[in-house]
C-alpha cells in the first residue's frame, strides 16, 4: 500500500482500530476503495483512501459553523464517538432521527442544517432521504457493502466497529477545530476508549 501524502495518524494506528476491515460483500461503487480481498473474501479498505477522504470531509465541514451541521447516528456502536465529537465541536447530533426533522416545519424539533453527516447511509436512510429532499449535502461513512445513493461525499471505513467509528470522529473533530482556527486539544481516548 503506497502512501504519498502524510497521514493524519500512522498506518499502524489505523490498522489497530480495524477501520480498514470491510465486509465480505462489496458494491461496485465501493470497489474503488478496496485495497485487496482476503482469502475468506473479506474486503480490506485502502488506508490511504480512508485518510484522504477524512481530510476532504474535514475541509468541507470546516466551511460550516458548528450550528449548521447535523450528525445522525442510529448505530449504537457510534454513540460514544458522536457524543464526544459533539462535546468537542458543539455540532448537533441525533441518535434517534424522526422522519421529517429536516423537511416538516410543523414538526417539533424541526431543524435546518446546511450539512448532514451520517454513520451509515443504509441504517440512517431516513435522514439521508430527508436531507436529499431538502437539498442538504450529505457526508457518510460507508463500508464495502454500502450503496452510496444520495451521498455527496463517502468516507470509506468500517462503519460497524466502535473503534473505527471512534477514530474517524476523533480525526474529524481534530481537523475541523484546527481548520476553523479553534485551539483545543482533542483526546483520542474520549472517542475510542471502551464504549
Amino acid at each position: 500500500m503506497e502512501i504519498d501524502n502524510p497521514l493524519l495518524v500512522s498506518v499502524s494506528e489505523y490498522m489497530k482500530s480495524g477501520i480498514h476491515i470491510g465486509t465480505k460483500f462489496r458494491t461496485e461503487y465501493m470497489s474503488k476503495f478496496i485495497y485487496k480481498i482476503r482469502g475468506n473474501k473479506q474486503s480490506i479498505l485502502n488506508i490511504s483512501k480512508i485518510d484522504e477522504r477524512i481530510q476532504i470531509a474535514s475541509k468541507f465541514m470546516s466551511r460550516f459553523k458548528h450550528n449548521e451541521i447535523l450528525v445522525v447516528c442510529k448505530r449504537e456502536n457510534g454513540w460514544k464517538a458522536v457524543n464526544s465529537f459533539s462535546n468537542y465541536t458543539g455540532i448537533n447530533i441525533l441518535t434517534n432521527y424522526k422522519p421529517g426533522t429536516m423537511t416538516n416545519m410543523n414538526l417539533e424539533g424541526f431543524i435546518e442544517p446546511k450539512l448532514l453527516v451520517v454513520i451509515d447511509g443504509f441504517v440512517d436512510n431516513v435522514a439521508v432521504k430527508d436531507a436529499s429532499k431538502a437539498g442538504i449535502p450529505i457526508i457518510a461513512l460507508c463500508d464495502s457493502n454500502n450503496k452510496p445513493n444520495l451521498i455527496d461525499l463517502v468516507i470509506p471505513c468500517n462503519n460497524k466497529g466502535w473503534m473505527g467509528i471512534g477514530l474517524v470522529f476523533y480525526l474529524l473533530a481534530q481537523e475541523y477545530l484546527k481548520l476553523r482556527g479553534i485551539s483545543k486539544e482533542v483526546i483520542k481516548d474520549d472517542f475510542i476508549g471502551n464504549p
